[in-house]
């Protein structure tokens, strides 16, 4: 028996977008798109008629925003949402506040520019639009509450080949996240001291969006968090976050770790990728490094954790309950990397106490 399509609603006001979304999207096997609509009200009387497994939905629109359109769909009936933005300075402030309405992930609006940009585009919305398809989306409040505003690492890095360094007294944590992550590392960070050791994450994104989250975060959190720049260090009660679009490496001078911006290919289908930042920590922290899985689609990291164990590092993953979407965790988890799997709410402890 054929596999059931995954059928999506894009809901844009532009009709070039919908035209584009609906070429990317058609283009996958695996997806169909149901029905295209220029405002909210339009797409609610389609919904009415036959009810989709993903929206798209646009930020800025007539008659309704996408963001009250969509607290009212998953305060009345939730269906995985995921936003699709031009991402200016003004609309990443306004993607960070559908995040917390429930939509499942953001991407960017695709340019109509290269061949090489518009196929990296395809990938990614596609991966998104399975990965969403697969979200376990919860009901929210009506009233909602107050929040402050496949290739792989080899073509970044070599393998290593030497042994893990020494263990020091200083140790620095790695994180990698996806689909369902901009809410997980928020509660992650959030439960941190001021005075956690020196974190950096990889968290597929976009380009553009980063900075807003980071800053986002930052004024939630007792530690400082940023979007990363080249050589920046890592210390003690910092989390950088990767740029979108930028590969990030944990990088060593000394008794001082550092990171590294790097341009290249998509690496397990993502830039920033996961597996490079945990196949430099292999080679860079060794010992000294705790590596942190969390929810997203595919298997980006799993590859990368394992080499951070075989070095000498201790991993965690996210478990199945509380993720979005048991994907990366479960392969890092098969591929053996993983020493321990925790609830979203116990891996601050567990961070903390491997680092003590």
């Amino acid at each position: 028996m054929a596999k059931k399509k995954i059928k999506v609603l894009i809901v844009d006001d532009s009709a070039v977008v919908r035209q584009t979304l609906s070429d990317i999207l058609s283009s996958d096997p695996q997806i169909e798109v149901m029905s295209t609509a220029g405002d909210p009200f339009i797409a609610a009387d389609r919904i009415r008629h036959e009810v989709p497994d993903v929206i798209t939905l646009d930020v800025e629109m007539p008659r309704m925003d996408g963001i009250t359109f969509l607290h009212k769909i998953m305060s009345q009936h939730p269906i995985p949402v995921v936003m699709c933005s031009s991402l200016t300075e003004m609309g990443s402030e306004t993607a960070l506040k559908a995040l917390e309405y429930g939509a499942v992930e953001i991407i960017q609006k695709p340019r109509l520019g290269t061949k090489t940009f518009l196929e990296e585009s395809r990938v990614r919305i596609c991966d998104v639009v399975k990965a969403a398809s697969q979200a376990r989306v919860r009901k929210v409040s009506a009233t909602p509450h107050q929040v402050a505003p496949k290739l792989t690492a080899d073509v970044i890095m070599e393998k290593p080949k030497s042994q893990a360094m020494m263990q020091t007294t200083e140790k620095v944590v790695v994180v990698g996240a996806s689909t369902g992550g901009t809410e997980a590392l928020r509660i992650f960070l959030e439960s941190l001291p001021a005075d956690s050791p020196g974190i950096v994450i990889v968290q597929h994104m976009p380009e553009g969006f980063t900075r807003a989250f980071s800053q986002r975060l930052d004024g939630l959190c007792r530690i400082t968090v940023k979007e990363a720049e080249n050589n920046d260090t890592v210390v003690r009660g910092r989390a950088l976050i990767a740029a979108g679009n930028h590969h990030l490496l944990l990088k060593r001078s000394g008794a001082r770790y550092y990171v590294e911006i790097k341009d290249g290919p998509l690496v397990s289908r993502h830039r920033p990728s996961v597996d490079v930042l945990f196949r430099s920590a292999a080679r860079y922290a060794g010992k000294n490094a705790v590596g942190v899985i969390m929810t997203g689609m595919g298997d980006d990291g799993a590859h990368g954790m394992l080499e951070m164990k075989q070095a000498g590092a201790i991993n965690i993953a996210q478990d199945e309950a509380s993720c979005i979407v048991f994907g990366m965790p479960n392969e890092a988890i098969k591929l053996g990397g993983v020493d321990l799997v925790r609830p979203l709410d116990a891996i601050s402890r567990e961070v903390l106490r491997l680092c003590t």
